[in-house]
């Protein structure tokens, strides 16, 4: 987690523009810059974008869409036809998880490593409990905000009328929230970061869109596998940052005490950094680094809730 190079003049500049994102819907997904200052250090160098388009746009060895071409539906879990499984009552005292890692008790994800795109996510209207199983046992809450950023979670699976989502704040964890006070969010959008080659995909609607070539965590501190999601963005004006705003993950250190004190509790997060000089290296502290113009892409299309998945390949 590298700190901000001290001979470099951080100057404000107006951020980008979405063009499709939620403060375009009404919805607030903008992180406070006190909360997300840290995340946007975890990183070391930014990598050197390689675009593709048109006749060259990227090949893509994940999902494909149908032998008929055009958009794919979204993959959205199934409900099962079981007979409606009773919530049990959620005391009063349990946490509600926020920016911090989320409390423990939940089951892991059941495929981590899966590119197939989550096409669904949810979005609590009211703050509603967290369980470990449908009529388990509640563990936390989660509210309709994180640090005032409208909180949407991928969904995983579905059953008896509950939902399995992605958490916040931890890896590689989902929790099953019972039906009611929640929402549903189509999600059209796949980001796919392969760690062995050093290659970022976007997708959507299960076509490749663009890819890059991007920097990763070194070994101290990998960039950590598994599905996670878009919690939010925030503006970091300077030059250490290219004058660029920043995507703040689900996902945390998997060795916060490989961290420097100073910036535990960060999230991992995509952005761009000031050079372009490690194209293809491990030498983050795990955050995933492109260049400008691809974080900008990114920012003008991506909305809260997308699935980010990191694989070993």
């Amino acid at each position: 987690m590298a700190a901000v190079p001290p001979d470099l003049d951080v100057t404000s500049e107006p951020a980008a523009t979405p063009s499709r994102s939620d403060a375009a819907r009404g919805r607030r997904w903008w992180l406070p810059v006190a909360v997300i200052a840290a995340l946007a250090l975890l990183g070391g160098l930014a990598a050197t974008v390689l675009p593709h388009r048109g006749k060259d746009a990227p090949q893509w060895s994940g999902p494909q869409p149908g032998a008929g071409g055009g958009s794919a539906a979204p993959s959205m879990p199934v409900p099962t036809t079981e007979a409606s499984i009773p919530a049990a009552a959620a005391p009063a005292f349990l946490p509600v998880i926020d920016y911090g890692p989320a409390p423990k008790g939940f089951p892991a994800d059941p495929d981590p490593q899966s590119t197939t795109r989550l096409g669904e996510g949810l979005h609590p209207t009211a703050r509603v409990a967290a369980y470990d199983a449908p009529g388990g046992k509640p563990r936390a809450f989660l509210a309709p905000t994180i640090s005032g950023v409208q909180l949407t979670m991928p969904i995983v699976q579905r059953r008896a009328g509950w939902a399995a989502v992605l958490l916040p704040s931890v890896n590689r964890t989902i929790a099953w929230v019972p039906p009611g006070g929640w929402d549903t969010v189509t999600l059209r959008d796949l980001v796919v970061v392969e760690r062995r080659s050093h290659k970022l995909t976007w997708l959507r609607d299960d076509q490749a869109v663009n890819t890059w070539r991007v920097t990763l965590g070194e070994a101290a501190t990998p960039t950590p596998l598994g599905r996670t999601f878009v919690l939010g963005r925030s503006r970091l004006a300077g030059k250490v940052y290219a004058d660029t705003d920043v995507f703040a993950l689900g996902a945390i250190p998997d060795f916060p005490g490989k961290v420097p004190a100073g910036l535990r509790g960060a999230h991992t997060g995509i952005h761009t950094w000031y050079t372009d000089a490690t194209l293809g290296q491990n030498v983050s502290n795990g955050c995933i680094r492109l260049t400008r113009s691809g974080q900008r892409q990114l920012l003008a299309e991506l909305i809260s809730g997308t699935e980010v998945v990191v694989v070993d390949r």
